[in-house]
């Protein structure tokens, strides 16, 4: 049998003659800096690569703000990063409560389901953040050994505020706390350490405005404590924490790292510790509020009420005269602006997560936005959308400037 080769299009045809902007619910568009460094191979065992990997640890331990020495890398997507938590920290038969708001919190119960633990999930009605007396009571009533939640529920834009006093009642419950950070991490405090969390997840696509495909997950000394004293034998191998170990603290092999990925999240994480946290929650705060009002000066609605509402990912309700799929692609071809639609709501969701928070971007969605939605037939007052986000921008008062990190 003979098999010929296919008939291909070059990247060039395929691709836009103008880059799209990147402003949905991720990826995000990448610095030049991040993007150079993505082209680097070098050899992954050798000293350059130790050099580099100490330093990705050092600036991890700063973004988590964790003392934690249990910092890996994963070569995959912040799921990966998800499972590997999961996979090591829950045991067959382990009591997980799993704080279900939407898509990816759903997410974490099935990965817990599928390692064998006995999962109880605590429904959050749609669109509200957990309410920690209601996670208090599941805790006290479960028994949990693991509870799973994530900051930001990216499916739905609702952001659970309450989390430091979330994990301070798993804490007092010798329960440990699984949290998924991959849409806000570096774009809103998470202070692994001082809110008592022991597995920090993310991307390196969102917030960190890094490529797909690399991720990070932090262990605290209780949870890497579960881990080494484990009796049994991990079904994952690429996925077992104490294999990876080996690589990211004993110099050792493991498998053959994503050389690349290492050296743009190297690059991703400099940026972020150059510009500072404090420095960063305001410009990703600044311009998600500016976007907000823009977004009601357009006469839209938003889908999540303030005191539950993710700043990180915006959800908008789509008008009744209108289709979200229509609007995804006139923005797209007309505006060359990608926003990204939702699981099943009818809602658009807009990012505001590193490279998409600058000024000139928001700016750019929101016009395109605006103008999108009157060429479809659908009312936009542009002008006041417009008026509204640069009032926004000129008022704001930095709120992070103290913070002590």
């Amino acid at each position: 049998m003979h098999v010929s080769a296919p008939v291909v299009e070059s990247l060039d045809s395929i691709l836009p003659d103008e880059p799209l902007l990147m402003m949905g619910a991720g990826p995000v568009p990448i610095p030049a800096k991040v993007a150079a460094a993505n082209s680097i191979v070098i050899n992954h065992l050798g000293g350059a690569m130790l050099r580099i990997i100490e330093q990705v640890k050092a600036m991890s331990r700063y973004v988590f703000q964790t003392e934690s020495l249990h910092i890996l890398g994963v070569a995959g997507p912040g799921s990966a990063a998800m499972e590997m938590a999961i996979a090591n920290l829950i045991e067959p038969d382990d009591v997980v409560l799993s704080v279900s708001n939407g898509f990816f919190s759903d997410r974490l119960a099935d990965m817990s389901e599928r390692v064998g633990g006995n999962v109880i999930c605590l429904k959050i009605e749609e669109g509200q953040a957990a309410d920690p007396q209601l996670v208090e009571a599941a805790i006290i009533s479960h028994h949990p050994k693991i509870l799973t939640i994530v900051q930001g529920e990216t499916s739905n834009t609702v952001c659970n505020a309450a989390l430091p006093a979330i994990c301070l009642a798993a804490k007092i419950a010798n329960c440990l706390v699984i949290v998924d950070a991959v849409c806000t991490l570096s774009a809103m405090p998470l202070n692994m350490d001082a809110w008592g969390i022991d597995a920090v997840i993310t991307g390196g696509q969102k917030g960190l405005s890094c490529i797909p495909g690399v991720s990070l997950v932090a262990f605290s000394n209780n949870a890497w404590d579960k881990i080494t004293t484990r009796s049994d034998t991990l079904h994952h191998w690429c996925l077992d924490a104490k294999l990876a170990d080996k690589f990211w603290y004993q110099s050792s092999y493991h498998y053959t790292a994503p050389v690349s990925g290492i050296m743009a999240i190297h690059e991703a994480l400099r940026l972020v510790c150059q510009e500072s946290l404090p420095s960063r929650f305001d410009r990703h705060l600044k311009c998600s509020l500016a976007l907000q009002a823009g977004i009601l000066g357009l006469g839209l609605s938003l889908s999540v009420d303030k005191a539950a509402r993710l700043n990180s990912v915006i959800g908008i309700h789509v008008t009744d005269e209108l289709n979200q799929k229509d609007i995804l692609k006139h923005i797209s071809r007309e505006y060359q602006v990608e926003i990204s639609g939702s699981f099943g709501l009818d809602i658009i969701r807009i990012g505001q997560m590193g490279e998409q928070c600058r000024v000139h971007n928001i700016f750019r969605t929101l016009h395109a936005l605006g103008s999108t939605i009157k060429e479809l037939g659908g009312a936009a007052n542009l002008p006041q959308g417009v008026a509204m986000f640069e009032r926004t921008l000129q008022e704001y008062k930095p709120v992070f400037s103290s913070l002590n990190v």
